[in-house]
């Protein structure tokens, strides 16, 4: 096996506690790889005002492939407050560097697998028509387009004079006329009909390299007509070429009441960004939370690999740490399937689910017992436990 490069992110609190676990199994998986450390978050937003440095691009695009941690993003006034004294008032304006990655890479598909794992005590569990408990498997993968949508940035506050004017040419503007323009927020929701047929296409595909038996666009046509409607609209020109999988759609409002009443009836969901966000965060509550959360970035060239969950400050410095593991191991996990070493990630994904099956290293999440100090004493595993447990079972 050549030995590959990978650029390695650990980003921000918890981020740099996760990442290193995560490399330690894969070394133990037998995995080779340079790790090329890069610079990216809220320290450097501090000190430079750029969270996202021109050397970490560079890094990035040379080696095409990056594990990433997790990043602290705060408002804009709390950004502006933490910038060093010497920065302040010099235009530098904080935008979330990895949004900025999947921008600059063009990573427009994310992926992100909630599946359970059997014998998670956080799993999703119903009354049954008989009173009894049921638990349900879930085996869901959500598409969420990346780069556009309400995430794409193009907004205003006070919006100058070119935009006001093209807004007044909307008929449906009139109630926000008499509307002071300093007192008006503009956020926009923009999708193209390129994007919107990419991720139906590779959702589809997906489903069929898988296994599932139906894709369903989760979006909102019947009020947001115009953008909701491109990408169902795409999604039935992507299912045209995939005639024996189903294409289903739904509105999400409707759908997040949907996923805890049958969510085992779903295979893979089509989303934009904004609603791919709350979909793939809800169907991670039903098979143990964000500490299983993992996704990809995916894009033509270049794929980046990062747990959904934060940074989780207030557990950065716990030492030992008392963080879960398991969502950056499984994005390693996907990474690997990504670079083609499926042998290896399969073996991972059988030692993660092997531990959880065991249930006798559980971190304070999978225990339910309170965060912080004392969960160690409330017989939660340490972080470093649970990548021993992990390594053990490989």
């Amino acid at each position: 096996m050549a030995r590959r490069d990978v650029v390695v992110m650990p980003g921000d609190g918890i981020g740099q506690v996760v990442l290193p676990e995560a490399l330690r199994v894969l070394e133990a998986a037998g995995f080779e790889a340079n790790w090329i450390p890069a610079d990216i978050g809220w320290e450097l937003w501090k000190k430079e005002g750029n969270p996202l440095p021109q050397r970490t691009i560079d890094l990035i695009a040379e080696h095409k492939v990056a594990l990433f941690g997790a990043i602290t993003s705060k408002p804009k006034d709390a950004a502006a407050r933490e910038l060093a004294p010497e920065l302040r008032d010099k235009g530098h304006v904080y935008y979330s560097p990895i949004v900025g990655l999947r921008q600059r890479f063009d990573l427009d598909v994310s992926i992100r697998p909630c599946i359970t794992f059997p014998g998670n005590p956080l799993n999703f569990i119903r009354r049954g028509a008989d009173g009894g408990v049921e638990e349900p498997r879930v085996n869901a993968v959500i598409f969420r387009q990346n780069t556009e949508g309400l995430y794409a940035g193009v907004e205003w506050t006070n919006p100058p004079d070119q935009v006001w004017q093209a807004l007044n040419t909307h008929p449906r503007f009139a109630n926000f006329r008499d509307v002071p323009r300093e007192d008006l927020a503009v956020s926009t929701r923009i999708f193209s009909r390129a994007k919107c047929r990419r991720i139906c296409e590779q959702a589809f595909a997906y489903a069929a390299k898988y296994g599932y038996s139906s894709v369903t666009i989760c979006e909102k046509p019947n009020v947001i007509r115009e953008t909701s409607g491109m990408m169902l609209d795409e999604g039935r020109r992507a299912q045209q070429r995939y005639p024996d999988i189903a294409l289903w759609d739904t509105n999400i409002d409707a759908q997040m009441m949907w996923l805890t009443k049958n969510p085992e009836d779903y295979g893979i969901i089509v989303a934009g960004n904004m609603f791919g966000d709350i979909i793939s965060d809800g169907f991670a509550g039903l098979v143990g939370g964000l500490g299983f959360a993992a996704s990809a970035n995916i894009g033509a060239e270049v794929g980046v690999f990062e747990p959904t969950h934060g940074s989780a400050p207030k557990y950065a410095d716990l030492n030992p740490s008392i963080v879960n593991p398991i969502a950056m191991v499984l994005s390693a996990v996907m990474m690997l399937d990504w670079l083609g070493e499926t042998g290896i990630s399969g073996r991972v994904r059988d030692a993660v689910a092997a531990v959880v099956a065991d249930g006798s290293v559980r971190c304070y999440d999978m225990l339910k017992v309170r965060g912080g100090s004392q969960a160690i004493a409330d017989g939660a595993a340490t972080t470093t436990q649970m990548t021993d447990a992990i390594i053990a079972k490989l």
